[in-house]
């Protein structure tokens, strides 16, 4: 064996260290969505043999849901967050240790719901070239929103970062909502006021002496994007009626409200149903736009 052989990581061992910091970052994911992400063009079995180690350190644990197919849905211990705390791919993300199966189970459904709509963009985008990472979806992304006696926070279900290379290169952000119909279409509309809030806030400099500083202050989401993402809603669990009325109710929204529309003036705004994404990919006309006209159109030209 050479020496330079002898320095490089084991294919397993860097696919551990990957799995790992995937888990970390989304919370639980199936071993299907796991195979998917990093292995999928070997035999599914080979993710086992990744996640078995794992396991047997004590890194990670795992519950098995409900239906036919006894899916088993991978979570961080406390030992596995405290191995990946500074890892540097996670840097600036809290690791989130589930306690125990019964909990992962309680937060699988919506979690793992989010985790097929990514797995949705991740397989149109090998397939075209661009460069979009397992990684590049980050979920339960947190801001702060202005004091006017409204909700304090802005938590998004994502935060994407995509780079089209073809025709042109071209980077995308969104703040991405998942709606699996467990809360009033009203309810469900109301988080493009959040947003609309987040767009137009200007926290205020506090001076030397704790007094409004005179100098213009950059508007909050400056601090962490160099464009406001554009927002996207995708829709699943009730019959297509139902998801297409919650749509219509965005839409509505959208054109009732001042702030949301002058936020629709200036970010693309869309809504799909999440069964459409996974069959027809993210580039395919099935996203309705928010604002003016209904046509459907590719996420990437809202």
């Amino acid at each position: 064996m050479t020496t330079q052989t002898m320095l490089q990581p084991a294919a397993e061992d860097t696919h551990a260290h990957r799995a790992l910091a995937l888990i970390a970052q989304h919370r639980l994911l199936t071993t299907t969505q796991l195979h998917q992400m990093l292995t999928p063009h070997t035999p599914p079995r080979k993710i086992h043999r990744v996640l078995a180690p794992l396991r047997e350190d004590g890194l990670i644990a795992h519950t098995v849901l409900g239906g036919r197919r006894r899916l088993q849905a991978h979570f961080l211990t406390s030992a596995g967050a405290q191995a990946v705390h500074d890892w540097p791919e996670l840097r600036g993300r809290s690791a989130t240790v589930i306690q125990n199966a019964a909990a992962a189970s309680l937060r699988a459904a919506h979690t793992l719901t989010g985790v097929r709509a990514h797995l949705a963009f991740l397989t149109d985008a090998r397939a075209r070239g661009d460069e979009y990472e397992p990684l590049d979806w980050v979920p339960e992304v947190t801001h702060r929103l202005p004091d006017t006696g409204g909700e304090d926070r802005l938590i998004a279900d994502a935060v994407l970062h995509y780079t089209a290379v073809r025709p042109r290169r071209l980077q995308y952000r969104a703040f991405v909502e998942i709606d699996r119909t467990t809360m009033s279409s009203e309810r469900l509309a109301r988080k493009l006021i959040s947003y609309a809030r987040f767009h137009d806030y200007t926290p205020q400099p506090i001076g030397r002496r704790g007094t409004i500083a005179d100098q213009a202050a950059m508007l909050a989401w400056q601090r962490s994007y160099p464009r406001f993402p554009r927002i996207l809603f995708i829709l699943t669990g009730a019959p297509r009626p139902t998801l297409t009325n919650r749509i219509t109710d965005l839409r509505r929204m959208t054109a009732d409200h001042d702030l949301v529309t002058r936020l629709g003036a200036h970010v693309p705004l869309g809504a799909t149903i999440l069964e459409d994404l996974e069959t027809e990919g993210p580039q395919a006309k099935v996203w309705t736009p928010l604002a003016g006209s209904d046509e459907p159109r590719g996420w990437t030209q809202l």
